[in-house]
């Protein structure tokens, strides 16, 4: 009977654990998520996601929308689209987004393709090395739920970038945040433990 208490008293105190960090996370999340983007800014990055086919997933069509709001608004500034070709993908993540911004009028002109990355650490990597040596602020274009982590990589990097968020569609919030909460955890891993 003792020992049954006590797996049950750990049991709640791991959950209540668990719960403090999700809780913990999500502040975070949510703290780099309202951010006010600077005008005027020299260069944005947007990171890639999910094509199916040639057709952007609906989180990645809102990071896409957003980098075009931005860029009719700012007209000075580029745009270094970031995304490799995935399984399933017929055309590159960062070609995607730039079929994508040319349709919404943004010219060709001010697109750099960075088509070889494969998650977020090789995104920033990339695209560092294509940013203009005279460029000064930089924006990280992504879903609200995942520019924490973003920011964090590019600022581990020595890219100190500020965010430009895009809303998540409702129909991808659960299992964005789910998967975001895991890759948080490890890069924290990654960053206080096994470097």
């Amino acid at each position: 009977m003792k020992k049954k208490k006590r797996m049950v008293s750990i049991f709640g105190i791991l959950v209540i654990l668990g719960l403090i960090y999700v809780g913990f996370l999500q502040f975070k999340i949510s703290q780099y998520s309202r951010v006010e983007a600077p005008k005027n800014a020299d260069y944005l990055i947007v990171l890639g996601a999910r094509v199916k086919g040639t057709i952007p997933s609906l989180a990645f069509a809102s990071r896409i929308n957003a980098a075009a709001k931005y860029l009719k608004e700012n007209k000075d500034t580029i745009v270094i689209a970031s995304g490799g070709q995935g399984t399933g993908e017929d055309i590159s993540e960062a070609e995607c987004i730039k079929r994508e911004l040319v349709k919404q009028g943004i010219s060709e002109t001010k697109i750099i393709l960075e088509d070889h990355s494969t998650d977020t650490y090789e995104n920033i990597n990339f695209s560092k090395k294509l940013i203009p040596s005279n460029a000064k602020v930089g924006l990280v274009v992504t879903n609200n739920f995942h520019l924490y982590r973003a920011i964090s990589i590019a600022r581990d990097q020595g890219l100190d970038v500020q965010g430009l968020p895009a809303k998540t569609p409702w129909k991808a919030v659960i299992k964005s945040y789910t998967r975001e909460y895991l890759a948080i955890t490890k890069f924290y891993l990654k960053r206080y433990i096994l470097d």
